[in-house]
């Protein structure tokens, strides 16, 4: 969702560096990428400040996407091409879901902002998942819920560890440039920079 439905990463990194530096901790964007891009709120939080409560745990959940939301509600809008793609899915009767390591409060957020509610059915949140990416699980369950087997789904992400999920699920992953470059992206089976382009034959290319 984040990075692909709406480029809202580089508000995610202001709220975190704010967030963290009320809490006496100082993010490199090379920890940034390593360490908390794609992952559960619950995995990046303790890897920055160590074991903790699952009381205070949720508080810090809490505070930093309270920080998130309100920096971007006034920004927030879909990926170029992207309404478009979805309902180019919908005239094909093509299934798709979110898989998403945001907790539930984010994916509603996002999808009432932009009114794009209507065409996902299917939502995988944090709460679905034990391992956040670049552990697979999360894209498992996703083929799972669409009653597809992973070779014939397709990822779309932005975020490295995104990526290796991606293709450790067994699906074919399409890399979307809003958080990496082409090149570090070259994992993927495809690269696109939004969905203005992005047809079905490609897609059906993709799968075989």
């Amino acid at each position: 969702m984040d990075g692909v439905i709406v480029d809202s990463n580089p508000y995610h990194k202001i709220a975190l560096n704010k967030f963290c530096a009320l809490h006496g901790k100082q993010l490199t964007e090379e920890y940034l990428i390593e360490k908390i891009y794609g992952r559960t709120n619950k995995e990046w939080i303790t890897n920055v400040f160590g074991s903790m409560e699952p009381e205070q745990l949720r508080a810090y959940t809490e505070e930093k996407e309270a920080l998130y939301r309100d920096l971007y509600k006034n920004d927030i809008k879909p990926v170029k091409g992207l309404i478009g793609f979805l309902e180019l899915l919908n005239d094909h009767k093509i299934a798709r879901s979110i898989g998403t390591s945001a907790p539930r409060s984010n994916v509603d957020f996002t999808l009432s902002k932009t009114h794009l509610d209507k065409y996902f059915e299917i939502i995988l949140d944090d709460t679905f998942v034990n391992l956040g990416k670049p552990n697979p699980e999360i894209y498992i369950k996703s083929c799972q819920a669409l009653g597809l087997p992973a070779r014939q789904c397709i990822v779309i992400e932005d975020s490295l560890s995104g990526i290796k999920a991606g293709k450790a699920s067994g699906a074919k992953v399409i890399g979307i440039t809003t958080t990496h470059t082409a090149q570090e992206m070259a994992e993927t089976d495809l690269v696109i920079d939004d969905f203005e382009s992005l047809t079905v034959e490609m897609l059906e290319k993709l799968v075989g």
